[in-house]
């Protein structure tokens, strides 16, 4: 191959590859068609190499030289007829041999110059080929191909090698590192695989400044080459060299060509011997794949920390995230993200480099042009913008723009553009190049949906802001019906603060006057009907938004051929811009027009301010809607009334209350009683004072406050807030409250509960037991519905009257300052131990238990701890054991328990009597026998609780025994009842044997959970017992009479 590039490159003269085409070399060019003419020309280049040949010439050759053989032989034929011509013919012939051999005394020396050269040539070429022909690792294949090129192309200043890494699918370079720009000439080359000769090349080209140099236009003699590199067996391009370099004649071009076919020989074999492909092998520092892996691997790991930090922020704080990672990543002075409006061809910005603007701010770049330069798959550039906009931008940014680069960000999902990345003047000088492009993209490719999600979300945030708002201008229309200018004043301050306008006026049409009347002026209104604005209504801005219904959106005041500048000339006042819009009633006719001057955070009224005025607009007509906020308001006004209520009757727990009560730390139960942890034991017989120590002893004991890390001040100050949520009721007292605890921790202590229910589980019901008859009132779910009670306004609707305001309560108590009890919990077990504390309250409903009761009783044979259903249920029957267990306490406890729960009714019934309405017989102390009531209840009710419970649980057959033994005695005692009611003492000491009364277990026992009595009955007839409920739940879920009425509980 040495020879065809010899023979067809390698001589600069034109005649060298004829005088060698006689030495049978392949390729060489055909010789002359004339045999003798070739033969002589041979001779004579083969005399021409030797001393003698250029001393001196045959004469036969100088004449074949000059006259072609045709032409002597036609002479010599005519000899005879030229005679007489034949002197003139010698000394022409003479003449011209002098001529020749002059000639070809010069021709010899170039020939012998340029053989010479060539000579010396074809060695260097033919090295270089034999380069590319050995070369066997791409770290050599750069250098081989530049030298080769150096041999063929005169005047070579610099040659640039892309080469394809089959990895990344870039054509990268080495010197200087970089990858080729996906557009301009250099693109151009690759994508129609032909050669490209220009006289520089585009800005686009360049991307790193040291190829500077290359920009058109260049010198006259110099040129720019870009020569694609074809695997022809796949069809691709593998590489691309740019050549900046001097002119090519006519034999540099077939060289060139055949050299371009060597490079590709050598690049593909180099990709068969190091498959796949990977040109990372010349190790950039030194090569650009490597260096741009390294890059993009670091660039996605930092666009990954980005997305991370983007997380959960609103709007600004995520662009002003955005914008630093442009400004650090681009090397830019100075970044911004320009967000689209909403029905509006102009771009805001709400975040310039490091800060969040306190107003929107306009740029001077149209909607309609960046989404023309993105059809193209464009940027923007200072070059694309008009000077206008240039000086616009300057003023605005507060520098000069030198260099700028704007890119789109289109919304995947709908393919309208959302915002505008933008980087402005590059530091120290440069220019920005593809790579920094790149940059924003890739930064918006993974950014753009959390973007375009944040700014839908920032979006349904103003119509939540705007529908709040429409509601209170609602509010305010149906709760000034009886004033108009007042209602107005309302309504334009609402509208005035929504759409953050400077004034505001209200002009009111009198259709019989066909006048607007303005009252309303800037929030304020006059009552002097001399001080009123009058003018036609079918003039000016107002005027004509009144006769057409149309809202009026004007961006410049002076512009506009209805306004008048005579006010603002005399008041001194510059309007800028108007919203006007009409208030259109309930049957589409226009009663006002209200009229919005100066946009304060913004050039002008958005499209968005004119959807809230027209709704606005419909809302001030609308009056349906009066009665739901009605309703709401007065639901409003119960709530705020009985958080007042409860605030005016309990106080709240000081810090000295609280170390007062820890100041001797807790104090062991065994101190309080040997038999605490029995179920024999009465907790009634605590004294009041010790009973909040009490509580927090057994949460230490039971290891609630280690295992849920419950802060001790915190549950101390629960407990004394809880106590004191409790009125001084005869029965749902604190007292009541706390024997119920005591049996939730008598259940804890003596049941193997830990194979049944889970720690949380237990916690919730010990809380819940404290908390289970918060704030009651010693009445009844009726008793509220009857006298149509606060709370019987608020939750009458759901059921559960007093059981829904209890677990309000505690809910409240929660939440106050220092009683979190459950601020260290997980958000998931926060939630869980609410609800389970809510659904345990709800079921000390009586009616609740009876309903389930059927359920409870199949846990018996198949309970299965992992069925969340099953441990509720198991949750609800502990719950109603607490609440009843004064009845497991002795026969005192018992009759303690009765006095004190009749009391209540008794108490309720005298009520229902004042308020004219007939009580229940349970609750009529005239009516009311107490042992069948009592015997009722607990052979209905007590009796097959205590037995279910002892069926799951065997150690709980003490608690059985006790209930069924009270029941014996009820039954033993009731002939002694000869009246209704309590006896005028007040007590039923005389039910207690002397033998009892004067033992110690006479002691105030344990009056935790009266046992309610079931639906009185006369002395003779004991019906079926309608549960009184001396626990202290509602006693229906339903609006069923059979609990709620006869339960003493709410």
């Amino acid at each position: 191959m040495g020879q065809v590039l010899h023979h067809s490159r390698f001589c600069p003269d034109p005649a060298l590859p004829i005088l060698q085409s006689g030495r049978g070399q392949q390729g060489a060019v055909k010789p002359d068609s004339d045999s003798t003419h070739s033969a002589v020309v041979q001779e004579a280049e083969q005399h021409a190499s030797t001393s003698a040949g250029r001393d001196a010439v045959s004469p036969a050759v100088r004449n074949v030289k000059m006259c072609p053989p045709g032409k002597g032989k036609a002479r010599r034929n005519d000899k005879d007829r030229e005679r007489g011509k034949e002197g003139e013919c010698r000394c022409e012939q003479q003449g011209q041999n002098q001529s020749l051999q002059r000639n070809l005394g010069k021709k010899q020396q170039t020939l012998e110059s340029s053989c010479a050269i060539s000579s010396y040539r074809y060695s260097i070429q033919e090295d270089s080929l034999l380069h590319l022909a050995s070369v066997l690792d791409t770290i050599s294949l750069r250098t081989v191909i530049s030298n080769a090129l150096s041999t063929v192309i005169p005047k070579v200043e610099s040659i640039y090698t892309y080469l394809l890494d089959v990895r990344s699918s870039k054509l990268l370079c080495d010197n200087p590192p970089h990858e080729m720009s996906k557009e301009g000439r250099l693109r151009e080359a690759v994508v129609t695989r032909q050669r490209i000769k220009c006289n520089g090349l585009h800005k686009t080209d360049i991307q790193e400044s040291r190829m500077s140099h290359l920009v058109a236009p260049l010198p006259n003699d110099k040129h720019i080459m870009i020569l694609p590199i074809m695997d022809t067996d796949k069809g691709a391009v593998i590489g691309v060299i740019l050549v900046y370099s001097g002119s090519l004649n006519d034999v540099d071009d077939p060289c060139l060509r055949i050299l371009e076919r060597h490079i590709s020989a050598a690049c593909k074999r180099v990709h068969s011997l190091h498959e796949p492909l990977t040109w990372s092998n010349l190790k950039i520092e030194h090569s650009a794949a490597t260096q741009n892996e390294m890059d993009f691997d670091e660039q996605d790991q930092k666009i990954l920390q980005l997305c991370g930090e983007l997380y959960d922020l609103e709007a600004t704080s995520l662009q002003l995230k955005i914008v630093q990672y442009l400004q650090r990543e681009t090397d830019s002075m100075c970044c911004c993200m320009l967000v689209a409006a909403e029905g509006d061809d102009h771009l805001f910005c709400q975040v310039v480099g490091e800060k969040v603007l306190n107003e929107d701010i306009l740029f001077p770049l149209s909607i309609a042009h960046l989404e023309q330069a993105n059809s193209s798959n464009k940027v923007i550039t200072v070059n694309d913008i008009t000077p206008e906009e240039h000086k616009k931008l300057n003023s605005i940014l507060g520098f000069k723009v030198v260099s700028m680069l704007c890119v789109p960000v289109m919304c995947r999902a709908t393919d309208q553009l959302v915002a505008v990345g933008c980087a402005f003047n590059k530091k120290a000088g440069r220019h920005y190049l593809a790579m920094d492009e790149q940059i924003i993209r890739h930064c918006f490719r993974f950014t753009g949906t959390v973007l375009t999600s944040t700014m839908s979300v920032q979006k349904e945030q103003k119509l939540k802001i705007e529908c709040q708002a429409l509601l209170q201008v609602a509010k305010n229309l149906f709760t000034h019906l009886d004033n108009v200018t007042v209602l107005l004043q309302e309504i334009i301050q609402e509208a005035r603060n929504l759409t953050n306008a400077e004034s505001c006026s209200v002009f009111l049409l009198e259709h019989n006057k066909k006048e607007l009347v303005a009252k309303v002026f800037d929030g304020g209104f006059v009552t002097d009907e001399s001080a009123e604005f009058r003018m036609p209504a079918d003039q000016g801005i107002a005027g004509h938004v009144a006769t057409t219904g149309e809202i009026l959106n004007i961006k410049d005041a002076y512009a506009h051929p209805l306004f008048y500048r005579g006010v603002d000339d005399s008041t001194g006042f510059r309007t800028r811009n108007i919203l006007c819009f009409p208030i259109i009633d309930e049957n589409g006719e226009i009663v006002g027009v209200a009229e919005l001057c100066n946009k304060i955070n913004g050039p002008w009224f958005t499209k968005f301010d004119e959807d809230l005025a027209l709704a606005f607009s419909i809302y001030c007509g609308i009056s349906i809607v009066h009665s739901l906020l009605y309703k709401k308001v007065n639901e409003a006004q119960y709530r705020s009334h009985l958080a007042n209520e409860m605030m005016m009757y309990h106080m709240k727990v000081t810090n000295e209350e609280v170390m007062r009560q820890l100041q001797h730390g807790i104090k062991p139960l065994s101190k309080i009683s040997p038999d605490f942890a029995d179920f024999s034991y009465t907790p009634r017989s605590v004294a009041l004072e010790d009973t909040t120590m009490a509580i927090i002893s057994m949460a230490e004991d039971l290891g609630f406050i280690e295992e849920f890390k419950i802060e001790l001040n915190t549950l101390a100050r629960f407990c004394m807030m809880v106590r004191r949520g409790y009125r001084d009721t005869p029965y749902h007292n604190w007292m009541h409250a706390f024997s119920v605890t005591h049996f939730c921790y008598l259940l804890c202590k003596n049941l193997p509960l830990n194979g049944y229910l889970y720690d949380l589980e237990l916690l919730a019901l010990f809380i819940a037991c404290m908390c289970h008859d918060l704030d009651h009132r010693g009445t009844n779910n009726s008793f509220q519905v009857a006298s149509k009670s606060v709370l019987a306004a608020l939750y009458s609707s759901e059921g559960s009257v007093m059981e829904r305001h209890h677990f309000a309560q505690a809910i409240a108590i929660v939440n106050s300052e220092g009683c979190n009890i459950f601020e260290t919990f997980s958000r998931k077990d926060y939630t869980t131990i609410l609800d389970l504390i809510r659904e345990i309250i709800l079921a000390t409903d009586m009616a609740h238990h009876i309903k389930i009761f059927p359920e409870i009783q199949r846990l018996v044979k198949d309970y299965n701890k992992n069925n969340i259903k099953h441990r509720n249920l198991l949750l609800f029957l502990m719950m109603t054991t607490c609440d009843l267990n004064d009845q497991t306490k002795g026969w005192v406890t018992t009759i303690r328990t009765a006095e004190l729960i009749y009391k209540e009714f008794f108490s309720q019934g005298d009520l229902e009597k004042a308020m004219g309405n007939r009580p229940i017989e349970m609750m009529d102390r005239d009516k009311a026998y107490v042992p069948d009531l009592q015997i009722n209840f607990m052979k209905h009710i007590c009796i097959p609780t205590y037995d279910l419970l002892k069926d799951i649980f065997p150690k709980a057959e003490l608690p059985y025994q006790q209930v069924k033994s009270n029941h014996d005695e009820w039954v033993r005692v009731a002939p002694q009842f000869t009246f209704t009611g309590l006896p005028n003492s007040g007590n039923l000491d005389f039910l207690i044997k002397p033998e009892i009364a004067d033992s110690p277990a006479a002691a105030p026992a344990s009056s935790g959970a009266p046992a309610s009595p079931a639906a009185p009955t006369t002395p003779t007839s004991p019906t079926i017992p309608t549960s009184p409920v001396a626990t202290t739940v509602p006693t229906s879920l339903t609006s069923s009479t059979v609990g709620a009425d006869v339960a003493p509980k709410a």
